[in-house]
């Protein structure tokens, strides 16, 4: 009899654990990473850039609360930021050299490590929604141009003109780029939007979307629709989305490099993204990333003065911050 009690007590301990663990969940977003200053931001477009933040991950809260697949997750809360004139993806995309918005979105799930992504797009709304059609609903990885333009338009995503994209502050930018004659200035690093999310099923979601670099020519494309370097996850290991000088992040393999030193060194997810943040810098690299693992941990580390961050977890840790030390 009393084996028959301790038996059940210890069945019954296995299943609150199993319960427990099956409530957790934690997202992280970025709205990008560069060279910001408390004295060149004044309180009003400090308290605009958390708003948004907060509007974006409370979604996501919501979502993950009422048990939301991490898939889903990611791309509601991308097109939060996407919609916002605040951040260089979607409606606040930076202008190219021609004068034009190109822009750039990837998405990952970690159960299968299925993806999709799309580059250079001028006329979709929402290009994380178009990124997830691709990886749905399509045999491939990466569109890219008019062609990822026409299968949006065969999924029925929102078309728009290229001059929904235009924004005053982002076309000043080029303006005063041009002006100086210059390919680029590091503040124009940031804006692009992220998010990263382990739900309650205990699957492991990465979503990125950018607008690129203001003034970039050649129809240049950085890291955020390409896999295993600005977007990556795997269930085993962690989902990583980046943000930053997109060169270097392709050239290191970034995000998938991340997940390699979990798997082959045992790192955590916060050693291993300070340990691909050190490989940046050595290489005069410039940016941030936001992880999160399989058990709920996450990071949010960057090399640059500021990184417009948040992070909300099922224990009730919640955070907000755009600089340094906050």
């Amino acid at each position: 009899m009393k084996f028959k009690i301790i038996l059940s007590v210890f069945l019954l301990s296995i299943v609150l654990i199993s319960a427990s663990a099956q409530q957790n969940y934690a997202i992280v977003i970025h709205g990008g990473a560069g060279v910001m200053s408390k004295d060149k931001m004044n309180e009003e477009r400090r308290a605009e850039y958390k708003e948004k933040l907060n509007e974006a991950l409370q979604l996501g809260e919501e979502m993950l609360k009422n048990g939301s697949d991490a898939n889903s997750v990611v791309v509601e809360v991308i097109k939060v930021m996407e919609n916002s004139p605040l951040f260089n993806a979607g409606k606040g995309a930076v202008f190219t050299h021609d004068g034009v918005n190109e822009l750039d979105a990837s998405i990952m799930e970690g159960k299968t490590l299925n993806a999709g992504a799309v580059a250079g797009v001028h006329d979709i709304k929402n290009p994380i929604m178009a990124a997830l059609e691709v990886m749905n609903n399509s045999e491939h990885v990466l569109l890219s141009g008019e062609g990822a333009s026409e299968f949006a338009k065969k999924q029925g995503l929102e078309i728009v003109p290229n001059s929904y994209f235009f924004t005053q502050t982002r076309y000043e930018s080029l303006q005063q780029l041009l002006k100086k004659e210059r390919e680029r200035t590091q503040k124009d690093n940031t804006g692009t939007v992220g998010c990263v999310v382990r739900d309650v099923h205990g699957n492991l979601c990465a979503g990125t979307s950018t607008g690129g670099m203001t003034n970039k020519k050649y129809g240049r494309i950085g890291d955020s629709p390409i896999i295993g370097a600005g977007t990556y996850a795997n269930n085993k290991t962690c989902a990583v989305s980046c943000t930053g000088h997109g060169e270097y992040y392709i050239r290191l393999g970034f995000a998938r490099d991340i997940s390699a030193l979990m798997e082959y060194k045992n790192l955590s997810v916060k050693e291993a993204c300070n340990e691909e943040i050190k490989k940046l810098s050595e290489l005069n690299g410039t940016g941030g990333v936001i992880a999160v693992d399989g058990d709920g941990n996450i990071a949010m580390e960057f090399n640059t003065s500021g990184m417009f961050r948040a992070f909300a977890k099922s224990n009730g840790e919640r955070e907000i911050a755009i600089f340094k030390n906050e």
